[in-house]
């Protein structure tokens, strides 16, 4: 008896501890076509942002921190996938309608061990 209560008390936290966060949802304020990303990331870490856009609008991320932080797109059920890019600005046009994923990764360079990021994205 005693056992079984420990286990259901234990296993939710473990749960909870154990997944992996939801992406940030970006909303753009009535008006506006760009978003500020901001955060604070350590080594290899990755901070994750979704999106919604529609087919042959243009994404473009401005990233002013090219030496501390990289970006990418993904969409599974879009079939995107690009390599993370060091680029000031980073455009592409998206084939489909649906939702996007922005990874935003801190590079291991050698100072600081982490670091403050603010990109720029905006959809046209």
């Amino acid at each position: 008896m005693l056992v079984t209560v420990s286990l259901i008390l234990v296993l939710p936290a473990l749960a909870q501890n154990g997944g992996k966060a939801e992406p940030n949802r970006i909303e753009f304020a009535p008006g506006h076509t760009s978003k500020v990303l901001t955060g604070t990331l350590g080594y290899d870490e990755e901070m994750e942002y979704v999106f919604a856009a529609k087919a042959r609008q243009k994404v473009t991320i401005s990233n002013p921190s090219v030496s501390l932080f990289d970006v990418r797109i993904f969409s599974e059920e879009n079939n995107v996938e690009t390599e993370f890019d060091s680029s000031r600005t980073f455009s592409l046009t998206l084939p489909s309608d649906g939702d996007y994923t922005v990874y935003v990764r801190k590079k291991r360079v050698k100072t600081p061990r982490r670091a403050r990021f603010s990109i720029t994205l905006a959809i046209r």
